[in-house]
């Protein structure tokens, strides 16, 4: 008998269902094949539900320098300061902009860093 029933004939039985019908006959399918018909549901309900939730909060930062402007020996000076590194390492760093001085820092001390560097005139980015 299935085998004379063509997909629109399926399709002409379904449409002539009441809403009753049709959800009983949803769970005799979900029972007789051993799926969900709610599993689809989900999924596109997930993505709306997605922006509504809050990202955790970044904790880490980095601290990148944009350009050095006009006064390179003070920028060079404060990044000795900060990072600790050498005349040689710190003028590298500052040569190869844009280049991260600090990584992986809290946000206090990369604002921190970015005063101090801004106050020299260079740009500062943190990321």
């Amino acid at each position: 008998m299935a085998e004379n029933m063509s997909r629109e004939d399926v399709i002409q039985y379904i449409s002539n269902m009441t809403v009753l019908e049709l959800s009983e006959f949803v769970k005799e399918l979900e029972e007789k094949f051993g799926v969900s018909a709610a599993a689809p549901m989900a999924v596109t309900a997930a993505p709306s539900a997605a922006p509504q939730e809050e990202a955790p909060e970044q904790t880490e930062f980095n601290v990148i320098l944009s350009s050095v402007g006009d006064k390179k020996i003070q920028v060079i000076k404060v990044v000795r300061a900060l990072t600790g590194l050498g005349l040689k390492e710190a003028k590298a760093l500052v040569d190869e902009v844009p280049g991260p001085v600090k990584e992986g820092i809290p946000k206090e001390e990369a604002e921190s860093i970015k005063a101090q560097l801004e106050e020299v005139g260079a740009s500062v980015e943190i990321k």
